[in-house]
């Protein structure tokens, strides 16, 4: 997989890593930062081998659907997953704005402990992917920073508040 284009994403939470696993396991607090600027709606989790994470996103009227299939789960220090666009129906589907975009991405999320702190680390590597989608992916590298920049963000607060003592809704966290 050397040859394949690699996004690579890390960041060390001030929080720990149990703490980390449980915002991108459950639910409602994975709602509350993934999708910045957008409204997230979780439609299923199931974070367990061959489980599914049903996840739309909507803003503006419109909707964007994704569909994850998780390959490995080994709690609490690594998720492993194949990432898709889906349709409205939750089929693998191209995506709309960017027809060369790879239909599956292989997502690799690690959890290391480092003291009172995390050390996340996410890659992205396209899955079966053709030559066109490849491409695509790789002149993209550059700006996947910013949604997933984003979104560690709004990580960051809420596993701030989280350590206060504060729940996402007490503490203004935006949903999304």
């Amino acid at each position: 997989m050397s040859d394949l284009p690699t996004y690579v994403l890390e960041r060390v939470f001030d929080a720990p890593r149990e703490m980390v696993w449980r915002t991108w396991t459950e639910p409602d607090l994975l709602a509350h930062w993934y999708g910045p600027g957008v409204e997230t709606i979780v439609h299923r989790l199931d974070v367990e081998p061959g489980g599914l994470w049903l996840n739309e996103m909507r803003w503006g009227g419109n909707s964007h659907y994704q569909r994850v299939e998780y390959t490995e789960v080994k709690p609490p220090e690594r998720l492993v997953w194949l990432h898709a666009v889906a349709d409205k129906d939750w089929n693998v589907a191209s995506n709309p704005q960017m027809p060369d975009w790879p239909r599956v991405l292989l997502t690799t999320v690690t959890f290391a402990e480092e003291g009172e702190q995390t050390r996340m680390r996410l890659t992205w590597v396209p899955y079966e992917a053709s030559a066109a989608e490849i491409a695509c992916f790789a002149g993209a590298i550059d700006g996947l920073d910013k949604g997933w920049g984003a979104g560690m963000e709004l990580l960051a607060k809420l596993l701030a508040d989280m350590k206060a003592g504060r729940t996402p809704e007490a503490a203004g966290a935006d949903p999304g």
